[in-house]
């Protein structure tokens, strides 16, 4: 018999529907991928769970070596989980002003945060990770998320088909933000394979000085090595106080306490259900919890 561990939990999250925010769409069906049911809390479970199982096998990581990489949280939870539970050290690279919550969660597993300038946001911590592994390359394993393909494959593997097969094959549209773009690409190209007029749109902040926590203005980052520009069908902007706003409707309305990239996601698919025919199915992604953005102000606001 096979022993349950903690990896073993990742994925085959619930596919939800929200009856009250679809409520004004005219035969428009809106469902959302629970990914913040992940054992850690977020859909990056899926990516870090598949880069550190790959380094595995290919021997990259192995006893003596320490697991690094540069993250704005919810991947770093997820390593620090994972690491532990695996028996490897930790260390992850991250902008100071990461909220509270989530270095406390890394902490919690014993891994080592080194924080790096805020105003160079994750590329900063990025670059920071990238030297220290330069200097002494046999000690750590870097797991590069910003680079390594089985970020994307993860969910190529496993977060489109669970849609594909939730959804009966009825979906037409899927909406997700782009912050390594893993998400985005894994799940649009298999759901480009399974049905050629599935469109898929990418969801963009408005401005490259943003609230939308885990998500990038694409214009102005540097962009991860397996994003394709040509992927997306369409892109969809939306302000910070947007995002905010469903964030809140998504607790008050649907009982989910979900975090900012949710919000932003659910928001972005109402506009674009705004231009779609009666009939059409969006999928779209609930990314982590609400728990990891507690001390935020933005929950009070409106009441």
């Amino acid at each position: 018999m096979h022993n349950m561990g903690i990896l073993d939990l990742v994925g085959n999250t619930a596919l939800v529907e929200l009856p009250k925010t679809s409520r004004a769409l005219n035969g428009i069906k809106l469902f959302a991928k629970a990914e913040f049911l992940n054992p850690s809390g977020s859909v990056k479970d899926r990516a870090v769970k598949s880069m550190l199982l790959d380094g595995i096998k290919r021997g990259n990581l192995r006893e003596g070596k320490t697991i690094i990489d540069a993250t704005s949280g919810n991947s770093g939870i997820a390593y620090a989980m994972f690491g532990a539970a695996l028996g490897f050290p930790v260390v992850l690279y991250l902008p100071a002003n990461a909220s509270r919550e989530r270095k406390r969660m890394i902490s919690s597993f014993g891994a080592k945060i080194i924080e790096t300038d805020p105003l160079e946001s994750s590329d900063g911590a990025y670059f920071a990770a990238c030297k220290v592994v330069e200097q002494d390359p046999e000690r750590w394993f870097f797991a590069d998320q910003y680079n390594n393909e089985e970020n994307w494959r993860a969910h190529y593997n496993t977060t489109a088909i669970e849609i594909w097969e939730q959804t009966k094959g009825e979906i037409t549209h899927f909406v997700s933000g782009l912050g390594t773009s893993g998400t985005f690409t894994g799940i649009s190209k298999k759901l480009r394979e399974l049905s050629p007029t599935i469109k898929s749109y990418a969801m963009q902040a408005d401005s490259p000085f943003h609230g939308i926590e885990g998500t990038k203005h694409m214009a102005s980052v540097t962009h991860t090595g397996f994003y394709d520009e040509r992927l997306p069908d369409g892109f969809i902007e939306l302000s910070t106080e947007d995002a905010y706003e469903q964030t809140r409707r998504l607790a008050r309305e649907e009982g989910l306490f979900v975090g900012i990239s949710s919000g932003a996601n659910v928001a972005a698919a109402l506009k674009l259900a705004e231009r779609l025919p009666s009939g059409s199915t969006i999928v779209t992604m609930l990314c982590d919890s609400g728990s990891r953005y507690i001390s935020d102000d933005f929950w009070t606001a409106g009441i």
